[in-house]
């Protein structure tokens, strides 16, 4: 690829992570399907590439492609003569953007992140549709992740993933799910399941940093649009804190080589400091209420980015955090997690104790975290060889090529190159 190939992947790849939610959720309005709005989505991307490359990357792309999905939605509707009573107001607004051109639009709707967007998160987030139809729905539709990638994330097969998704655009059509914020009486269940739904995208980014392909910062973006439609619902505050915190570290969770770094070894010089200082403002302002899964785990992340270094962090609040979050949300991979913070109190053979408690929970039988985990602590017990043995098992798991490389390195520590 020449370099002028180059600076268009980029641009495009760019232009996909930012605008992608907003320019899909917009179409969906107009519309009224999901299948054809992603259509005409990817098309104006694909549009993008072609023409940028031969006119160049214009000043405004999230203009460019808006004019590009709405002139493709126009003659879908076209074509549809059971659609053209939505014709008039479509033609005003494509009429409107195609007037004031490419380079400015007066209502850029891919910076748009309001309404619409809220709309099709909450429909994504039904409660009609199956637990895991929601996520990959979300994760696919709402932040534009390929089919691949969330099948990856969800430990199935893509045929199985796009059958699932298959299913769930079929329920929303046949069940005539409405695309509108919920009444009063409703939003609270809505919301809730919505944050469910964020805050599985949120997880995915963090699990697989070299993967992520902007969800940490799509995960800010939902967590915004949920705290716009539930301004007092504390736990959509939370959550936002949770993704301005954790997302704040994603410039350092890399290294150049793009190997992981792990939280402890991180360069905090390197975090976002403006999402860090939102996000402790957030937990300032929430800990006077009663605190749930979403704020404690935000006030956890919280303690972390108060510490100017890893061995500042106050490990003893940290720990008690996560007591408080193993009431809340008495889960397995939280009892892991709070392992972690227990060998920072009183040591590794402490948390190896704690750890047996969940070590034949089925939820972690392929989670790789848990040997990894036992692998550091043997490791710092000064036993490499269980240590060595844990790795492998974790490397026996399903696992990301960066998570991988991480492993065999730490593997290849404690048996000194072997």
């Amino acid at each position: 690829m020449t370099p002028a190939g180059d600076a268009v992947a980029t641009a495009v790849e760019a232009a996909h992570r930012e605008h992608w939610p907003v320019l899909l959720a917009t179409t969906v309005r107009l519309l009224r399907d999901l299948d054809a709005a992603e259509d005409c989505v990817q098309d104006a991307f694909a549009a993008a590439v072609r023409t940028w490359r031969s006119d160049g990357v214009p000043g405004n792309p999230a203009a460019w492609l808006t004019t590009a999905t709405r002139h493709r939605a126009l003659d879908r509707l076209r074509r549809s003569a059971t659609e053209r009573r939505a014709l008039p107001g479509l033609i005003a607004e494509t009429e409107r953007v195609t007037r004031d051109g490419p380079g400015r639009a007066p209502r850029d709707d891919a910076r748009d992140d309001g309404e619409d967007l809220l709309r099709l998160v909450l429909l994504c987030a039904h409660p009609a549709l199956a637990a895991e139809s929601r996520v990959a729905l979300t994760l696919r539709a709402v932040c534009g992740v390929p089919t691949a990638a969330v099948a990856r994330a969800m430990l199935v097969s893509e045929p199985t993933l796009a059958a699932r998704l298959t299913r769930a655009k079929k329920k929303i059509a046949a069940a005539g799910i409405p695309l509108r914020l919920p009444a009063a009486a409703d939003r609270a269940r809505r919301v809730a399941g919505a944050l469910d739904v964020v805050h599985l995208v949120l997880t995915c980014a963090h699990d697989d940093p070299a993967a992520d392909d902007g969800l940490a910062a799509r995960a800010v973006l939902l967590a915004r649009a949920l705290v716009r439609v539930a301004p007092g619902e504390t736990e959509a505050r939370g959550l936002l804190a949770l993704a301005l915190l954790t997302g704040a570290r994603a410039p350092a969770r890399r290294d150049d080589a793009g190997a992981v770094v792990l939280l402890a070894e991180q360069d905090r010089s390197r975090w976002d400091a403006a999402a860090v200082a939102e996000g402790l403002a957030l937990v300032r302002g929430l800990l006077p209420h009663p605190a749930g899964r979403f704020t404690l785990q935000a006030a956890i992340a919280a303690e972390h980015a108060r510490a100017a270094t890893a061995a500042d962090t106050d490990w003893r609040q940290v720990l008690r955090l996560y007591d408080a979050l193993l009431a809340e949300w008495p889960t397995p991979v939280v009892a892991l997690n709070r392992a972690v913070a227990l060998a920072e109190v009183d040591g590794p053979s402490a948390a190896l104790q704690a750890l047996r408690a969940v070590a034949d929970d089925p939820v972690l039988a392929r989670y790789p975290w848990l040997p990894a985990t036992r692998a550091e602590l043997h490791r710092r017990s000064g036993r490499p060889l269980a240590a060595a043995d844990e790795y492998r098992a974790a490397l026996a798991l399903p696992v990301s090529p960066a998570d991988a490389a991480f492993l065999r390195a730490r593997l290849a520590a404690v048996t000194g190159g072997g």
